[in-house]
């Protein structure tokens, strides 16, 4: 006879330690796509102000490289938020039981979250650099 695994209770502690370890990874991930979102910005700005200048005829400036520098590492910067807030979001869930308990399997959709936008930052910077 086999025997299935037993779900273990968590205490009412626990469980707020948990929703404010999930709040937390929220912020996390939020301060990462804006740190993105952010950095994506001031690079596509550095284009916008040299095509304005272009099309007056004035000179343009060399300040675009330091918008591109800027905003590739503000996403990088991003990128770090994320995958350090989901190491730091694990650390801390991993006490409270297995990761295949239903309480933490699902806390580890916001990390697979963090990972993929993590990804499509990385994504990001190169695609601006080889613009």
């Amino acid at each position: 006879m086999s025997e299935t695994p037993t779900t273990r209770v968590l205490s009412g502690d626990e469980q707020r330690t948990l929703l404010a370890a999930e709040r937390t990874m929220l912020a996390w991930i939020r301060t990462g796509l804006a740190l993105m979102g952010f950095g994506f910005l001031i690079e596509r700005f550095g284009i916008v102000l040299r095509e304005v200048a272009e099309m007056r005829n004035l000179p343009v400036p060399e300040s675009h490289r330091f918008s591109l520098w800027l905003g590739v590492g503000l996403v990088a910067l991003g990128v770090l938020v994320n995958l350090l807030g989901s190491i730091e979001h694990l650390r801390v869930v991993k006490p409270f039981g297995e990761l295949h308990s239903p309480t933490l399997r699902a806390s580890l959709w916001s990390v697979l979250l963090s990972l993929l936008l993590a990804l499509l930052g990385v994504a990001m910077a190169i695609y601006l650099l080889a613009l």
